[in-house]
């Protein structure tokens, strides 16, 4: 059983073990489990797994009102995952983040089925630090993570990324087409995931002229609530190099091309990023978990491995640091450089030999 989801940071690594463990035990049994009403509840299908959903959510802290049912909905959660667990029987439970992981893990604990924690972050959260207390195994991507785990338990893997994202190699000229870019002038890539992300969003919109002055193409994924307002103030710069899109589907396209990157920090992007070896601006989304991605930036940051903005410093600072980098060859070659040390390919093959291990003991 492989539990969790809620954004593509979490669904696309556990698609990831799913498959990886399937390539060494093609007999293997996968049953999904995540929240209803979550993307997991699709992609997972899409990708040829069985999902079962728990009604489970997170705590609303912009409406509190809605938190009425959150007791109902954790104890129905819990009463579902352990008739979930006794149906299935699995030798082996897998809990990848988000609202379904702490429920279903916490279930195949009680009832004697060992399990496995993957942390993605560099910070660990309170739910995978209560159930990695039972864990056979906690997987992480730092060093250092026995400060919150046992450390007889800690497995360094890094974390699964989807593999046709970061394999680049002869891509660059088809990038440049699919885009409409032209060599000669550095490309900067701006991405804050399927909704946008409005720090990064305002930053880019208050440096665009800084971005056009340095002699920079633009490919700036803004999400769907800013896309009419990053076209309006593309427009009334009249700048030519600029693409303005609400979601981009070929991100190993857009790596490929990319002379800098600028994105939130999420353990997954920080991980493509790791692999893909681009100069990178991280941008972290203040209200995460315990701050987890300022954490997740600092971990590359404090290695020389990226530059990081504050969210609330972004319209002051985001467009003249890009502008500054792209007029510094030096710091982007040490950026690459360190960055590229960080990285761990083979994440999901590791986590599955862990996964088939702990199943066959």
């Amino acid at each position: 059983m492989i539990a969790g989801g809620g954004t593509g940071g979490h669904i696309f690594p556990a698609i990831a073990i799913a498959n990886a463990v399937r390539e060494r035990a093609p007999q293997a049994e996968f049953l999904f489990v995540g929240a209803l009403g979550k993307m997991e509840m699709t992609k997972v299908p899409a990708a040829g797994y069985r999902i079962e959903g728990l009604p489970i959510r997170g705590f609303q802290r912009r409406a509190l009102w809605r938190n009425i049912g959150l007791p109902w909905r954790l104890l129905s959660s819990m009463w579902k995952a352990g008739r979930l667990v006794r149906r299935f029987r699995p030798d082996v439970a897998v809990g990848v983040g988000g609202y379904a992981s702490g429920p279903l893990l916490a279930a195949a604990q009680r009832m004697g089925v060992p399990t496995l924690v993957q942390e993605q972050n560099s910070h660990a959260g309170a739910t995978n630090r209560m159930l990695a207390r039972k864990a056979a195994c906690v997987c992480v991507a730092y060093d250092g993570m026995d400060r919150y785990f046992p450390r007889e338990k800690v497995l360094l893997t890094g974390n699964p990324v989807r593999q046709d994202v970061v394999d680049l190699v002869g891509k660059r000229p088809r990038g440049m087409e699919h885009f409409g870019l032209r060599e000669g002038a550095p490309v900067v890539l701006v991405t804050g995931g399927s909704l946008g992300a409005r720090g990064i969003n305002r930053g880019i919109e208050a440096g665009l002229s800084k971005l056009r002055d340095a002699g920079a193409q633009l490919i700036w994924q803004t999400g769907t609530p800013f896309l009419k307002q990053a076209r309006a103030a593309i427009s009334a710069l009249d700048w030519g190099e600029a693409r303005v899109l609400e979601f981009i589907d070929r991100m190993d396209l857009a790596y490929a091309v990319a002379d800098v990157v600028v994105a939130r920090a999420g353990a997954i992007t920080v991980s493509e990023l790791c692999l893909v070896k681009r100069p990178a601006i991280l941008v972290p989304l203040p209200t995460a978990a315990e701050d987890h991605q300022t954490k997740n930036a600092r971990a590359l940051s404090d290695n020389g491995a990226a530059l990081l903005v504050a969210d609330a410093e972004a319209v002051d600072r985001l467009g003249t640091t890009i502008a500054e980098l792209l007029r510094d060859e030096h710091r982007r070659q040490q950026l690459v450089q360190n960055i590229a040390g960080m990285g761990r390919r083979d994440a999901a093959a590791a986590i599955a030999a862990e996964v088939i291990r702990i199943a066959r003991e």
